[in-house]
């Protein structure tokens, strides 16, 4: 009986995974697009608490005042407190700052399809939010607009973001790298982007 129940989760499992696989449409965007063009009335939303929130009347960033003029290194995941997100994608880039920083990169950006809120005490808890610049798309604005999104409701996360990372210069992409599934962590994550800096 118990392994029944265990070919049945594995069985699971893979049909996720291949799902995920096949359903993957590669991002619109691509090396070369300029994010500000390609998602023009966007705007993010900063981690902060929610008496931060009120007191700033809920502003938002505009995309051109988080890329226009610098060198920036983004990175896309699908949400706050998840696990390859927490244990892997994130350390990856918090583990380098100096590096990044020894190369010119301006800022370092973390964005999530969550709300700023939920961000911000995650970075919290990653002890993370002092050298990475956290954002919420709550509404996946940015994600849409880049093809970046995808379906996440088979592990109960909705609409989500692909992981992904960017080096980004005056808010054009010179660096793009996509994983195949949001599971996956191979190709997203700060040593790799690192040496394609």
């Amino acid at each position: 009986m118990a392994s029944s129940v265990l070919l049945k989760r594995s069985g699971l499992m893979k049909s996720m995974v291949n799902s995920f696989l096949a359903s993957r449409a590669y991002a619109s965007v691509a090396v070369g697009t300029d994010l500000i063009s390609a998602a023009p009335d966007v705007s993010l939303q900063k981690a902060r608490t929610w008496d931060e929130g009120v007191s700033s009347k809920f502003a938002t960033t505009p995309l051109k005042d988080i890329f226009k003029d610098k060198k920036v290194v983004i990175f896309g995941l699908p949400g706050a407190y998840t696990g390859v997100c927490s244990a892997q994608h994130v350390p990856s880039y918090k583990n380098n700052i100096d590096k990044f920083k020894a190369k010119g990169i301006d800022s370092v950006i973390c964005v999530a399809v969550n709300d700023p809120y939920v961000i911000n005490g995650w970075a919290e808890k990653l002890q993370a939010n002092e050298v990475i610049e956290f954002y919420g798309d709550f509404d996946g604005s940015l994600h849409k607009s880049l093809d970046l999104m995808i379906d996440l409701s088979s592990a109960l996360l909705g609409p989500r973001s692909h992981r992904w990372s960017a080096y980004v210069v005056d808010g054009k992409i010179k660096v793009l790298n996509v994983e195949k599934a949001p599971s996956q962590f191979e190709v997203s994550g700060g040593d790799v982007i690192l040496g394609q800096i």
